[in-house]
């Protein structure tokens, strides 16, 4: 499988326990075991295993739970494991892949050879990365909402999708709402709530004020700020229509939060990047970060602190990856920068055995945003319906770059290489900013990356 192939990252909220779907099955009739966000699972008894495609297996998880056309596009089938994920294209044979995957394992991740050799996948019904956001607010069916929004809740519980504790609580609030039903005064508790904080919340979240002191106040001990601000949201969440009936307003709400998320949706990789130098020696080493590529751009996330060091739309970047062949595999980023106010263009490596496969998710995703923009700019001036929900839609994406939030850019703890283009040498320089040595880029003409030709004057540094 080439870097065209698949979409693979690293392991995400499914992976909560170890379970195989289709390595050691035969050639015979056999059940194929195929995992949902929720940890359900949709067992097919199919013939002639090794040969059906990722398709064939979709059509059939359609059709045993009833989903409408819709879902065809929606979701995908991935193959999961704790220490590889791909998406898999229709034409794929599971199965085959499947008996491959100790050399997917080799190629694209550093698992040791004991962890490689026991290493399985299951076979996961997961939402299609190529799956346009617009599209997914025009879903009625309540079966297919409920699907997105278990898989997003699993990604924000995980902490994948880095989230202000704001907006944690106000996403934790419509769950306690789905699983608690309406708020009801003095039911539950704040204290009640703590009990199931880990359902509601992200582990880092639920961790805070809950140490040593918090297990020595007692369950009757006043509630801790994650606590109360979780009752608080929860008690601001509106019922709309007949939600007693039907949870789909309340899966949509949850999704349209989740959408002002700019790596809502992305697929996930694993890799390291530079700390940058510190102290008297310039110590550095690596830290390692979560790169998040979707059809909107690419972000990358600190996996430790949870939050954004940088995050990008096509427009702005160019990029390349370098092979092991060449060297150690590398994804570069380039984008527009300044330093102590002086436009610059900086360089970002991303080190990771999977830059093969970013590169082309990149380029992918590119190409067709290009072919689809005619076709979305019909749709909003036809102005569809919209799905019902909780609220109309907004015009506008609701701000979350509060100061100081997870997803806001953190240029600053990243370590950039600052060039100048001289001939055909690449040089480091005194800040300022050039032209691109990366053809892989959008047109310039459609988007905002700034091009400006070096001075006679700049100093070599």
């Amino acid at each position: 499988m080439d870097g065209t192939e698949g979409n693979a990252g690293q392991p995400g909220p499914a992976d909560r326990s170890h379970r195989s779907s289709v390595s050691s099955m035969g050639a015979r009739a056999a059940d194929v075991l195929v995992y949902l966000a929720d940890d359900s699972v949709v067992p097919l008894a199919v013939e002639n295993l090794p040969s059906l495609s990722a398709h064939e297996l979709h059509r059939a998880v359609r059709e045993v739970l009833q989903l409408p056309d819709i879902a065809l596009d929606a979701f995908a089938l991935w193959l999961v494991s704790p220490l590889l994920e791909v998406q898999l294209k229709p034409k794929h044979q599971p199965y085959k892949l499947g008996r491959q995957w100790p050399e997917l394992l080799l190629r694209f991740t550093d698992a040791p050879d004991d962890d490689v050799a026991v290493d399985e996948p299951s076979l996961q019904f997961r939402r299609n990365v190529f799956f346009p956001k617009r599209r997914e607010l025009q879903i009625h069916d309540e079966e297919v909402l409920r699907l997105l929004y278990e898989e997003a809740k699993g990604n924000l519980l995980a902490a994948r999708y880095p989230c202000d504790v704001e907006d944690c609580e106000a996403l934790g609030a419509l769950v306690c709402r789905m699983q608690l039903g309406p708020y009801q005064p003095g039911q539950p508790t704040a204290c009640a709530l703590r009990e199931k904080l880990d359902s509601f919340l992200p582990a880092h979240l639920c961790k805070r004020g809950h140490g040593l002191f918090a297990a020595l106040r007692g369950r009757g001990a006043k509630a801790g700020p994650v606590e109360q601000g979780l009752l608080d949201a929860y008690r601001r969440v509106q019922d709309v229509g007949d939600s007693e009936a039907s949870l789909s307003p309340h899966y949509r709400a949850y999704l349209l939060k989740c959408h002002e998320l700019p790596f809502y949706g992305c697929a996930f990789f694993h890799g390291e990047i530079d700390k940058p130098a510190q102290g008297f020696l310039h110590r550095g080493g690596r830290k390692p970060v979560s790169v998040a590529i979707s059809l909107e751009g690419v972000h990358v996330i600190d996996s430790r602190e949870k939050h954004v060091l940088l995050g990008l739309r096509f427009q702005e970047l160019s990029w390349d990856h370098t092979s092991p062949e060449e060297e150690e595999s590398v994804l570069w980023l380039e984008f527009d920068g300044d330093h102590e106010g002086t436009p610059v263009n900086k360089l970002l490596k991303i080190y990771s055995k999977q830059a093969e496969l970013m590169s082309s998710l990149i380029e992918y995703c590119i190409e067709l945003n290009q072919t689809s923009e005619p076709a979305a700019a019909q749709e909003s001036a036809s102005g569809p319906a919209p799905a019902p929900g909780p609220s109309p839609l907004p015009t506008r994406r609701p701000q979350l770059r509060r100061q100081g939030s997870v997803v806001c850019s953190r240029i600053q703890h990243l370590a950039t290489i600052d060039y100048v283009e001289e001939g055909e040498q690449i040089k480091r320089v005194k800040p300022k900013r050039t032209t691109s040595f990366f053809s892989r880029q959008l047109s310039l003409g459609q988007g905002s990356y700034t091009v400006v030709q070096p001075s006679d004057s700049l100093e070599q540094g």
